[in-house]
């Protein structure tokens, strides 16, 4: 399949970019286990918390799955369904983080039935797009290779195709990030963006979703391109680092809001005095009230 020596460094890159993912997924995890154990596990489960688990956990079982299925992978039909595993645990992730941004933005706009329908509407719209465009007629090339295991090579168009659901998901984060700072702007005029004094939950609200845009634009339009690359070994070479960042982004923001709140937002009534803001615990209304009982 591959014979010059530029394939092979083009197929080494695509490893290392998996094994790069996988080690900052389980790095974050190990690392903010105590976090969550105080901040999930000790605390009621509202739906948010649920949707944090699989998130975090789906990721993982991922990796897992994908370790323990390596000495299994002896032939092409066996690659092949793996491949297609990976690809249904990578979609079914994205799933879980619109989700999980749709419901941020609707409990910051003060439970507006309006926009959940409306980002309900648009997320159904996405996933129909990355169904017709993933599973439909896809027709990769995966292939057991030497040293490097179960490989799979996408053709010009079968990669535009899948492309363009990576397309939809970072349209969908650009318009969470736009309702976001537009609520915020609205509501306190322009917001501070400081990576050092964290005193508001309203601030660690757009401070954490202002990073994790800048951080998912950064690499989903690298990602993005590689399908659209003419090289055949690089093609979707990013997807999964791309999906580990945003488990690992995602779990951090959802932390970082339960920590705001000292006691929880699981719990009772929480003052803050700078902004004359109450931390409730039914939803995010940045004019009065701010929390939710999905978080």
């Amino acid at each position: 399949m591959f014979t010059t020596d530029l394939h092979v460094q083009q197929i080494l890159f695509c490893t290392y970019a998996v094994l790069a993912g996988n080690s900052i997924l389980i790095y974050d995890h190990v690392m903010t286990l105590p976090e969550e154990i105080a901040l999930i596990w000790r605390r009621p489960k509202a739906l948010f918390a649920i949707l944090f688990l699989f998130n975090r956990y789906l990721a993982l079982l991922g990796i897992i799955c994908s370790i323990v299925a390596q000495p299994f992978l002896d032939s092409d039909e066996v690659c092949s369904r793996y491949t297609m595993s990976r690809q249904l645990d990578i979609f079914l992730q994205g799933i879980i983080i619109c989700v999980i941004m749709t419901m941020r933005v609707y409990a910051l706009y003060g439970c507006s039935q309006r926009l959940l329908t409306w980002m309900t509407i648009i997320i159904i719209a996405l996933v129909g797009v990355a169904c017709a465009v993933t599973f439909a007629q896809v027709s990769g090339d995966a292939a057991i290779l030497p040293v490097i295991g179960c490989y799979e090579v996408y053709t010009a168009e079968t990669a535009a195709r899948i492309g363009l659901a990576w397309v939809a998901l970072f349209v969908f984060d650009l318009l969470i990030f736009v309702l976001t700072v537009y609520k915020i702007c609205k509501t306190r005029g322009l917001p501070r963006l400081s990576l050092m004094t964290r005193r508001n939950i309203i601030d660690i609200i757009f401070q954490d979703g202002a990073m994790y845009f800048g951080a998912m634009a950064l690499i989903n339009i690298p990602n993005i391109l590689t399908f659209y690359s003419s090289s055949v070994a690089i093609r979707g070479s990013l997807s999964n680092f791309t999906t580990c960042l945003s488990v690992t982004l995602i779990s951090r923001l959802m932390l970082n809001l339960h920590k705001s709140t000292h006691s929880g937002i699981f719990s009772t009534i929480v003052r803050d005095d700078d902004y004359c803001l109450d931390v409730l615990t039914t939803r995010v209304d940045v004019q009065s009230a701010i929390s939710s009982h999905y978080w």
